[in-house]
């Protein structure tokens, strides 16, 4: 166990920290599953999911959740399958 207070409140904001991370990483893979579907599905909306999730991936990436790249790098994937999408309707 800790043995200073700093070290005790650490593991305080540690904890909150951790369940908000997790929280938006749950946030992110709902928010990639529903664009995949609407591109795949041919759904209008799937442009707007596009955007919502381009946002909470750059988000993610500016407070630490998740790497610039990673968050680039999905970003890609998901507009390559877009424009995959869209070629085939």
């Amino acid at each position: 166990m800790a043995n200073t207070r700093s070290a005790l409140k650490r593991i305080r904001q540690a904890r909150r920290s951790r369940v908000r991370n997790l929280d938006t990483r749950s946030a992110i893979k709902t928010m990639v599953k529903k664009t995949v579907q609407a591109a795949e599905a041919g759904d209008e909306s799937a442009g707007q999911h596009f955007s919502d999730t381009s946002s909470l991936l750059d988000k993610a990436a500016k407070r630490g959740i998740i790497h610039k790249n990673s968050a680039n790098r999905r970003k890609g994937s998901l507009a390559r399958r877009l424009r995959a999408a869209a070629e085939t309707e």
